[in-house]
């Protein structure tokens, strides 16, 4: 799939906050990439050969941040100055199409002239500045002093100026209902709905062909709103198996907290998760995601998932492929465990392929391009 001619590379761009992993926001940039194979990437900073060969093989344009010495190991720091980084970078003049990836502040960069259409993809607006400050800077954080002192000093800026560069967007797409909404009350936009996609070929014939071991797992960033430290304390109590794939700014106070029963394999490769996903007795997701495609690849891989009852996941689980807690707690966590173990023997778990299939990288490509103007849409 390509742009028609009218469209080609040298009048699209494409942006995303910055290229220092590979996680869910970068799948969701290499199907951006394949759309328009020889588009520019515009990002804060990149460091070179921490994403997929796809993004790597773009032309990618960086901010004045990345000349920061060690810039990819500190850039959360670096937040009160991503604005102005995002204002300072340059779009070439005859740019058409700007298609941003958004998370922190891409969106903020300007278009070159008024006729420059503007889609900007949102995974979320700033959580850590919004609605879940308090997971991330407040006194039960763990976020050293400093930190929290200075994201409060900052907070107000930081959400003016995001929700003033809302003026650069011209169409909003968000990644769930649940974002929608957030971008609603926070930026008081709407938005059209595109759901994110799971790579379902790499689950092709896995489900089932591992046998099933005595452990539960966990993939995920160690950050605030995943609440690993809820799950760590719900299986320290119960003395039950839990592995973690992963790491973060959070993990050595996650370590800290870890009974014996908790298993730390940091990150691991994609066919490992994968093996892990296919051999554990379930999935834990204890956070509010915007979205969630973990618990999705979970059930590609023939896994039901327990999942806190709130944000994303309401939009894809069922009561047939998962269990839901209700309270941010691990007493509730451990009592869907208790309830997931004793469905478990009766073998109630259904997990419907076609369902799955609703969320393919194909699917997604077709329904964004669909949102562009008529004269911009894919081929």
């Amino acid at each position: 799939m390509a742009f028609l001619a009218e469209a080609q590379s040298k009048n699209t761009v494409i942006l995303h906050d910055w290229l220092t992993g590979f996680r869910g926001g970068e799948w969701i940039l290499e199907a951006l990439c394949e759309m328009v194979p020889e588009a520019p990437v515009f990002t804060l900073l990149h460091v070179p050969g921490s994403t997929s060969p796809i993004i790597e093989g773009h032309a990618i344009e960086t901010s004045f941040l990345n000349r920061v010495p060690q810039i990819g190991k500190h850039y959360r720091k670096f937040l009160p100055l991503m604005p102005s980084a995002a204002e300072s970078m340059k779009i070439p003049r005859d740019t058409r199409v700007m298609i941003s990836s958004h998370h922190c502040v891409i969106k903020g960069v300007p278009k070159p002239n008024q006729e420059t259409f503007h889609l900007s993809y949102v995974h979320s607006p700033m959580r850590y500045m919004y609605d879940q400050f308090d997971s991330y800077f407040g006194p039960a954080s763990g976020a050293p002093l400093y930190q929290r002192l200075g994201a409060k000093a900052f907070r107000p800026y930081l959400t003016n100026w995001d929700r003033e560069s809302n003026k650069n967007v011209d169409l909003f797409i968000a990644n769930s209902s649940f974002v929608r909404e957030r971008i609603r009350k926070f930026y008081e936009r709407d938005a059209e709905v595109v759901h994110p996609f799971v790579e379902l070929r790499d689950f092709k014939g896995r489900a089932g062909a591992e046998a099933r071991e005595d452990f539960y797992l966990m993939v995920t960033a160690f950050a605030p709103n995943k609440r690993v430290d809820l799950a760590i304390a719900a299986f320290n109590e119960m003395g039950k198996t839990l592995k973690i794939v992963g790491g973060g700014q959070d993990e050595a106070r996650l370590k800290a907290m870890a009974g014996p029963t908790i298993e730390f394999l940091g990150g691991v490769d994609r066919t490992q998760v994968i093996s892990h996903m296919v051999r554990a007795r379930a999935f834990i997701f204890p956070g509010v995601e915007d979205f969630g495609i973990t618990p999705l690849e979970s059930l590609a891989a023939g896994t039901p998932v327990i999942a806190y009852r709130a944000g994303g996941v309401l939009e894809t689980l069922t009561s047939a492929d998962a269990v839901f807690f209700d309270q941010p707690e691990a007493s509730s966590l451990i009592e869907a465990v208790v309830e997931f173990e004793a469905r478990s023997k009766g073998r109630e778990f259904e997990i419907d392929p076609v369902r799955l299939d609703r969320f393919s990288r194909a699917r997604f490509k077709k329904e964004v391009s669909a949102l562009l103007p008529s004269g911009l849409r894919l081929s």
